[in-house]
């Protein structure tokens, strides 16, 4: 595998990385198994300082981290900065609150003892992260398990290797002991026989469901736990009663925002009859204004994809999608530039027999779908393989609740673009995968939720009345 960054709006090759060895990963193992043993013994909140000292030093750093997000992968300058910002966000989220969200759960039981439950670390995780929030995958995972004690090996993605090593500078900087994040330039079998040690407890990953199926196989032979955040193919629900226009302004931003690579931007706009027709014109009229260009110049609105194999991988659905009956309603023209562009595309009557129906187009795609009825709005939102998140817009929040509670997907907002913020659970179902990043759930993740129940006195009786299992 090639770590290598390539400028996607000049094409021209920045740098490349030289693989990892197998001396550097028994290294990141050794040392991060040697920090497990030695964090036991230090109290959670030993480490908020340094997970503080590392969002001062993000935000120190923003316009340098940022630039070379945008290089590596071609994202908005702007938006490459808010990324950095929330990577600092989310870090003193889990300093400030991580040690008392890790305090011990006292249940109460019929038993005579005191019981609780106890959230412990595991030890070494492997990370595996995707290009598209190169700062901020790594954040999700790195701060609440850094909280909890559990060191981390990062294989990054091979197009975002700068990032993946100036994240990995901003840990050790800010005086992280060695082993608390290791980035490793690995290839998947590396990262094959690193799930497979002894000394790595868990598997984190964040990419597409061929990626997560072959991680997840692995973890599941070595009986690792694993979480899996998937691609997403979101549904943006238009009901009838909705302001066309106030939805319309938010559907835009959702659909071109990192160019539309994102896994819970909305790709699916089901639009209620009354309104399709008003929706697409000014659906296309947002598009209209959208201006390509340099991602580091502030004029510039969209962005290029991330490398040429996506640029070529979106077209293709497209064309594909086209030959299977779906219209162009805007849009699926050439941008005479030399980066990856994509011009943003508006495709309409894509029917189930479409080839395309199923598939999550990873780019600035909007596939648009009319509905006579909430309740064919919700049949078509559920058609899906995904399930990750979704937006319902309505005039009554209270009716655009009620059909969010009936969206099979992990996260649905109301009335709102669909934001990432540290207490918030991050996650879906189907496809899309299992587990949760960030929050409290995203906390015990990866923590031994032990069970102690602690007698005053000895008693060897049954107190409950129940079974006593003795083996």
């Amino acid at each position: 595998m090639a770590y290598k960054t390539v400028n996607p709006y000049t094409n021209e090759l920045v740098k490349s990385y030289p693989d990892a060895t197998s001396e550097e990963i028994e290294t990141a193992l050794s040392t991060g198994h040697a920090l497990y043993k030695k964090w036991r013994d230090e109290p959670v909140e030993s480490r908020a300082v340094i997970l503080h000292e590392i969002a001062d030093r993000l935000r120190e750093n923003e316009d340098k981290l940022a630039k070379i997000a945008t290089i590596d992968m071609g994202k908005l300058y702007a938006e490459s900065k808010g990324e950095v910002e929330l990577c600092a966000i989310i870090a003193d989220y889990y300093a400030d609150n991580g040690a008392d969200l890790l305090k011990p759960t006292p249940i109460s039981s019929r038993n005579t003892g005191d019981a609780e439950i106890l959230h412990q670390a595991t030890g070494v995780l492997m990370m595996v992260e995707p290009w598209n929030f190169p700062y901020y995958q790594i954040m999700r995972v790195f701060a609440p398990n850094f909280m909890v004690g559990n060191p981390m090996i990062l294989k990054h993605a091979s197009n975002t290797p700068g990032s993946a090593a100036a994240f990995e500078k901003i840990v050790q900087e800010a005086g992280a002991p060695a082993g608390s994040l290791t980035n490793l330039f690995a290839s998947y079998d590396q990262v094959a026989d690193i799930i497979a040690d002894p000394r790595v407890q868990g598997v984190a990953l964040t990419g597409s469901k061929r990626g997560g199926q072959s991680v997840a196989e692995t973890a599941g032979k070595n009986l690792k736990k694993n979480s899996m955040e998937l691609g997403g193919s979101d549904a943006f629900v238009v009901l009838s009663d909705a302001d066309v226009d106030k939805a319309v302004d938010l559907a835009w931003r959702v659909r071109i925002y990192n160019a539309g690579q994102v896994c819970t931007s909305d790709k699916r706009f089901i639009v209620a009859d009354n309104l399709y027709d008003e929706f697409l014109k000014k659906l296309k009229a947002n598009f209209e204004k959208l201006v390509p260009g340099d991602p580091m110049d502030p004029k510039t609105t969209i962005a290029p994809m991330n490398s040429k194999r996506a640029k070529e991988k979106l077209q293709g659905q497209i064309d594909k999608a086209v030959a299977g009956g779906a219209k162009v309603y805007y849009g699926n023209q050439p941008i005479d530039l030399p980066g990856q562009f994509i011009q943003p595309t508006i495709l309409t009557d894509i029917d189930k027999d479409n080839p395309e129906f199923y598939d999550e187009m990873f780019g600035p795609v909007a596939q648009v779908f009319k509905v006579s009825s909430d309740q064919e709005a919700i049949d078509l939102a559920n058609d899906s393989e995904l399930g990750l998140g979704g937006i319902v817009v309505s005039a009554d929040p209270q009716h655009g609740k009620s059909i969010a509670e009936k969206i099979e997907t992990g996260m649905v907002f109301v009335n709102s673009f669909l934001v990432s913020l540290p207490e918030l659970p991050f996650g879906g179902v189907k496809g899309s995968g299992y587990g949760r990043e960030m929050s409290q759930l995203g906390l015990n993740a990866f923590t031994n939720e032990k069970l102690v129940v602690t007698a005053q006195e000895p008693d060897w009786k049954n107190p409950a009345g129940g079974l006593a299992v003795f083996k």
